[in-house]
């Protein structure tokens, strides 16, 4: 399954809103990531609308989450940067070509249909199996406890 590049910013973007108790400006998580503002603020934008963090405004305004990072699943971000649609769309190849099947017939999808469906709904599994509390927890055991204690730290310094 492929998911865009935005997936990945959104998702590190979540997890760094776990590590601050105030709202972290888009600024700050784009220059933190070394990543363009007017980029991230698209990523940031989607994962607003699907109601995942909200936009504080004001002077010490910035992003949160909006529910409890156990709350928040993988594919909830995958949803709201990729949209929720499907990613395999079945066009009835089977009936095209000269040996067409013809329309009729095909009352069942096809294997290839059918495989496809199958491996995307435990792609979505195995993404829904998956919260931010578990990403910041693993980044915890790879990283070391502090890593997220250093980026709280950063954050909040007025440094970068």
């Amino acid at each position: 399954m492929k998911m865009s590049g935005g997936v990945e910013w959104a998702l590190h973007c979540c997890v760094v809103l776990t590590a601050s108790n105030t709202p972290v400006p888009a600024a700050k998580l784009a220059e933190l990531h070394d990543v363009s503002s007017s980029y991230l603020a698209k990523q940031l934008q989607s994962l607003a609308r699907a109601g995942l963090i909200h936009s504080v405004q004001g002077k010490s305004g910035g992003y949160v989450l909006t529910r409890a990072p156990g709350s928040i699943t993988l594919l909830d971000v995958v949803r709201a940067i990729d949209g929720p649609g499907p990613t395999f769309v079945c066009t009835e190849i089977r009936q095209r070509g000269p040996f067409a099947t013809p329309a009729d017939a095909c009352t069942t999808p096809c294997p290839v249909a059918r495989a496809m469906w199958a491996a995307e709904d435990a792609w979505r599994q195995a993404l829904a199996a998956v919260t931010i509390a578990d990403l910041a927890r693993d980044v915890d055991a790879n990283s070391g406890p502090e890593a997220l204690v250093g980026i709280q730290t950063w954050l909040t310094s007025g440094a970068g």
